[in-house]
């Protein structure tokens, strides 16, 4: 028989091994913080004897201890549960019913439902140095209970105070009319600013709005001045054209009717009827420029 030595990893290999252990990025160290959790080191013989002490307990008592020990969590909520204070394995507990150790285990309820709340208004100065004031409103739920419980104090708090200071950082990168017109753009934007940020609390933004846009009052008033001369001036512009296709229509017509000396007589005619149509008792007489034009030849 031949002996098979395995070999020993040399040096490099070694280095190389570390260099990945902290080439992994922050989630999947959370990751094994949320999901296995300091199996090897235990709770130690104490807590070993506490919670053997505390399982007889519950054996001596039964049926009363169930009513301790039995913990309901509805369909949209999740138990952390925590043994002399270290998270147990197999994650958060839920729904249904779980079962818990009194006096050596405590738990703690995540509700996963979406929660809205809306960012106070914030005082925003603006790429072209235009104070406004922005309010907007962010949806966002739990993601993984485990880790907004054991990573941050306050996931709900930490995530709220989050998004007014990335609305702000957000907004002071726009000018005043991208923030009036490109509003989606920026919602998208800050809502992939602020998932990436609290996905290490183990929360997940799910859709991010800018609800208004507040100006100064003086500013307001220039941009409507604006806007009524600009209108003004539209409105010459448009007048103008007008006036100029109605004197090139006049021209054409006068044109026509210089080729032919019986079109203004019928003109005239065409004249008298309308008038006569609106019952007036004015009365005209129509008198032939080329009557006219034939006394001043004579004189």
């Amino acid at each position: 028989m031949s002996n098979q030595v395995t070999p020993e990893p040399n040096d490099n290999q070694q280095l190389m091994a570390s260099q990945d252990m902290h080439m992994k990025g922050p989630n999947e160290e959370q990751q094994i913080i949320g999901s296995n959790v300091d199996e090897d080191e235990g709770i130690g013989f104490c807590g070993v004897i506490l919670t053997a002490i505390s399982i007889l307990m519950i054996i001596c008592t039964i049926p009363f201890s169930l009513c301790v020990c039995m913990k309901v969590v509805q369909e949209y909520e999740r138990a952390v549960i925590f043994r002399l204070g270290r998270l147990i394995g197999g994650g958060a507990k839920g729904p249904g019913i779980f079962f818990i150790i009194p006096c050596t285990e405590s738990y703690t309820k995540i509700d996963l439902r979406t929660v809205s709340f809306d960012v106070p208004p914030q005082e925003i100065l603006t790429k072209d140095s235009v104070t406004v004031s922005v309010d907007a409103v962010v949806y966002y739920r739990v993601s993984n209970p485990t880790i907004s419980v054991a990573n941050v104090e306050n996931a709900h708090a930490s995530t709220r105070l989050l998004a007014q200071t990335t609305l702000r950082n957000v907004l002071g990168t726009r000018t005043l009319a991208e923030i009036l017109s490109d509003r989606e753009q920026i919602s998208a934007s800050m809502q992939g600013s602020l998932d990436v940020a609290t996905d290490p609390w183990g929360i997940k933004v799910e859709r991010v709005e800018v609800k208004d846009v507040r100006l100064p009052v003086q500013l307001q008033r220039a941009m409507a001045a604006e806007a009524e001369a600009t209108r003004e001036a539209r409105a010459k512009v448009i007048s103008a054209e007008g006036e100029h296709k109605a004197s090139r229509a006049l021209k054409e017509a006068a044109d026509v009717m210089s080729e032919s000396p019986c079109a203004l007589q019928l003109r005239y005619l065409q004249t008298l009827s309308t008038i006569s149509a609106e019952k007036n008792s004015t009365i005209i007489f129509p008198l032939p420029i080329d009557l006219l034009q034939g006394m001043m030849n004579k004189k």
